[in-house]
């Protein structure tokens, strides 16, 4: 593990899925970006709510192009190295202004998704901490060829678990959820400086995607 004295630079963006401001997600990516400051990177916290727009249509697409949110949201990928997503589950599934922008921001060219570190967090009253709704966020993001980090962390019965102050109250749990974030950051560092590394990644199954059109862009329909 790095110490925060010898790390390499990395950036990261840190997203709440959430537009409520007080949502559990939100106050779990607030202690994400405090998590990453705290160990040796830089990091920006953003909401769903940065990046508004449409609902996907192919003919919005063909006569007004991407919307400038799609476009925001493309170039804040495009500067740093990994994104963190703090998600709600609704309906044990992707909330659905979190895919649209997905949709929408993989019609750019280049699509910023690809070869993208990404870490994926979740908060929920429920006991299962919204923990179903990440593992469907996984399928758009790693179809688009992200890297998605193969250990969650799902924060059940957030509505006791997070403080007063926003914090984890459990000492285990709040353990798991730093050693988790730097973990992660181990990762990016490693992807990002050492070449061999980031070529090394095997996909799950062992798929290797053609990039003459694999990890390219969402279908349309």
């Amino acid at each position: 593990m790095s110490s925060t004295n010898d790390r390499r630079p990395t950036s990261f963006l840190v997203m709440t899925g959430s537009r409520r401001a007080d949502s559990y997600n939100t106050k779990l990516a607030r202690l994400a970006v405090e998590a990453v400051d705290a160990n040796g990177a830089s990091s920006a916290l953003a909401s769903v709510r940065d990046f508004e727009v449409p609902d996907y249509d192919g003919d919005t697409e063909r006569t007004d192009g991407v919307p400038p949110g799609a476009r925001r949201f493309r170039d804040r990928l495009r500067a740093v190295d990994a994104l963190v997503i703090a998600s709600p589950e609704y309906n044990a599934s992707v909330p659905g202004v979190l895919k649209n922008l997905i949709d929408w921001t993989s019609r750019l060219r280049p699509q910023p998704f690809n070869e993208l570190q990404a870490l994926l967090l979740s908060a929920s009253p429920s006991m299962v901490g919204g923990n179903r709704g990440l593992w469907a966020l996984r399928v758009p993001l790693e179809h688009l060829g992200a890297r998605v980090y193969p250990d969650m962390f799902s924060l059940a019965a957030a509505h006791s678990q997070l403080d007063a102050d926003g914090r984890i109250a459990d000492e285990t749990l709040r353990r798991r959820f730093e050693t988790n974030i730097v973990n992660f950051m181990n990762l990016v560092e490693a992807t990002t400086h050492y070449p061999c590394v980031k070529k090394a990644w095997v996909e799950y199954l062992g798929e290797r995607p053609d990039p003459a059109f694999d990890r390219t862009q969402a279908e349309t329909g």
